[in-house]
């Protein structure tokens, strides 16, 4: 019988907000609430899912994977680099098991979007929804994005050969 091969990776990912943007967060735009800068749409919760898939694939970063000096990145939808990195995943064969992801951040609220958050993720990541862990908390007033500038989101994953 063959031993299967499975891995844990950890993601982290911050962006200030900008108000001139969208908020984009696990591949669902937020209407209520100014977005995030940086150089893609600046989904954190989609990077920080990247960033623990590819470490958990042994592969380089995101930022190496996706460096916001390439003009072919600007403001593209985090949903397209989450594809692109589960192709590198099934290219070194594994695949997800589960994800689970922590967002901080003191507004909006956002446990109302999850369920369309998973709705987005699940097909992408090739899991059912039930295998994707979504929670928020605020950071009690501290730290930039405790203050109300920023959001940031912490990812864990397991992953196996497909």
């Amino acid at each position: 019988m063959p031993k299967t091969d499975q891995r844990v990776g950890l993601g982290f990912d911050v962006h200030p907000f900008q108000s001139d943007r969208p908020l984009v967060l696990g591949g669902v735009e937020i209407r209520s609430h100014d977005g995030l800068a940086g150089h893609s749409d600046a989904d954190a919760l989609i990077h920080a899912i990247c960033d623990a898939l590819l470490g958990a694939a042994g592969l380089d970063d995101i930022g190496h994977q996706f460096p916001d000096t390439d003009a072919q990145y600007k403001n593209i939808r985090s949903t397209m680099l989450l594809k692109q990195v589960m192709e590198l995943l099934r290219k070194n064969g594994f695949s997800p098991v589960n994800i689970d992801v922590t967002v901080i951040a003191q507004s909006p609220k956002l446990s109302p979007y999850f369920p369309a958050m998973k709705e987005t993720l699940s097909p992408i990541l090739g899991v059912s929804g039930d295998r994707i862990g979504l929670k928020a908390t605020t950071n009690e007033g501290l730290r930039s994005w405790g203050h109300d500038e920023g959001i940031a989101a912490m990812a864990v994953c397991l992953i196996e050969t497909a």
